[in-house]
């Protein structure tokens, strides 16, 4: 019998789960951090180069469900919420370095803003209307997160085909090209959601834990903190992969 070479992981793991995709937002300095989103520079060239060591590059959501379709095994999606301007000074440097690409989720309707939805702050810069034309010329997948930051489940039908129409058009504005992925702030969202994202031309959507919702419009992620360093990542791995074992191939399945 042959000896089996795989990696010791994959031994203990189903052989088809959804893709891993991880959620990183601002990268900068993490002292004064009460939601726990924010990693450092340093911190994210530890966590890419421990996802090089296991065989994983990290690319942005539409290339790695491109290569899940076509059989590939060795991506992990990186996203970046909110679209924070220290992406261009501290994450893209980090990633450059690893050969990595990520896709940024913006705010259109919020250029040059701060993070006013997060009432303990601290207040961080978002990209500019340039920032975000520059995050896609270096070769970044811009995808949308609404215009604003709302909780789109609490609004009116109106007001959702703004976010999620209107968002899609304004960036499409911006960059020349209309996104093809879809963030729902705060990694909430329903069926009534899904519908309007996907009326709104989108082929993807990517929220946290999307519970009971399946298929390209309800792609789960993992959240990444500054605490997570080889072992914490491992188990993250591991629970994903368990949690969202699947036997259909990536991007298949029910689309809301």
């Amino acid at each position: 019998m042959a000896a089996d070479t795989s990696p010791p992981f994959a031994r203990t793991l189903p052989r088809r789960s959804q893709p891993w995709i991880l959620t990183y937002h601002s990268v900068s300095d993490p002292a004064d951090d009460p939601y726990g989103i924010t990693v450092s520079a340093r911190r994210l060239d530890e966590q890419l180069t421990w996802l090089r060591r296991r065989g994983l590059t990290g690319v942005g959501v539409s290339a790695l469900l491109r290569d899940r379709a076509a059989g590939g095994r060795g991506l992990v999606g990186l996203t970046f919420d909110d679209g924070y301007a220290d992406f261009l000074d501290e994450a893209f440097p980090v990633l450059l370095a690893h050969g990595c690409t990520a896709t940024v989720f913006v705010l259109p309707g919020r250029p040059g803003g701060s993070n006013t939805w997060d009432p303990l702050g601290p207040r961080r810069p978002l990209l500019t209307e340039e920032g975000i034309r520059t995050v896609a010329a270096a070769g970044m997948e811009v995808g949308s997160h609404g215009l604003l930051h709302r909780d789109l489940t609490e609004l009116s039908d109106d007001e959702l085909r703004g976010e999620t129409l209107g968002s899609r058009e304004a960036l499409a504005r911006i960059t020349g090209e209309a996104p093809a992925g879809f963030c729902y702030p705060y990694g909430t969202a329903d069926r009534r959601v899904l519908g309007a994202v996907r009326d709104a031309g989108y082929a993807y959507g990517c929220a946290l834990v999307p519970g009971t919702l399946t298929g390209p419009l309800a792609l789960a992620r993992t959240h990444v903190s500054h605490a997570d360093r080889g072992a914490r990542l491992r188990a993250k791995e591991v629970r994903h992969r368990l949690r969202y074992r699947s036997a259909a191939p990536a991007g298949a399945g029910e689309a809301g």
